[in-house]
């Protein structure tokens, strides 16, 4: 559920578009959705993810632009930016505190070493990198519909590959709680034999 609520305004993006074949009237379909997801979260969870919030405030820039130029390059700037912005987030916040970003975000659900740690938090900022250098190449040497179809189904679809490839490294390197001591082997059980 929360995967289709964190998709539903590329989802909106993507069905506007395809009714309309206009990508103004589907980034004007965009921002309001962005800002119902945030609003929807505020309400129900009074919280919004920074991701959400980050991605509003770009959407609105951007898509903003869009709309006022009628110029899709910037509504096809903003997967990149975006991308390219969390790949520097998860780069600087290893160097401004003594855990990563990514193990801040994770260590409460999973123990890990802490060179995987570090590996898991660099393939994001090496994953984030490329994939916005890969939207703006989809973007200028492809039609306006592949780039649609490829925010949509390359995106996702790449980053699904990715969270399941970091699912399986993840599992390798998990380290495992100590088991408790058992009362028998503590000494402290009864013994009781008949």
């Amino acid at each position: 559920m929360k995967l289709l609520f964190d998709f539903f305004p590329i989802i909106l993006f993507f069905v506007v578009y395809k009714t309309t074949n206009d990508i103004v009237t589907a980034t004007a379909a965009l921002i309001p959705a962005t800002a119902a997801q945030v609003a929807f979260s505020w309400f129900k969870y009074r919280k919004v993810e920074k991701m959400h919030l980050f991605a509003l405030v770009i959407v609105v820039i951007l898509g903003g632009a869009t709309i006022l130029f009628k110029d899709d390059t910037f509504i096809k700037w903003k997967p990149s930016v975006v991308c390219w912005l969390l790949a520097v987030v998860f780069l600087i916040g290893g160097w401004v505190s003594k855990k990563n970003l990514y193990q801040r975000m994770m260590e409460a659900n999973i123990s890990l070493p802490q060179h995987a740690w570090s590996k898991l938090n660099y393939s994001w900022v090496i994953f984030n990198t490329l994939l916005g250098a890969l939207n703006l190449y989809v973007a200028y040497h492809y039609t306006q519909e592949q780039w649609v179809n490829f925010k949509l189904f390359g995106m996702l679809g790449l980053s699904l590959v990715f969270a399941l490839m970091q699912g399986v490294y993840i599992s390798r390197h998990m380290v495992e709680d100590e088991p408790a001591p058992s009362e028998s082997a503590t000494g402290n059980g009864d013994n009781k034999s008949f």
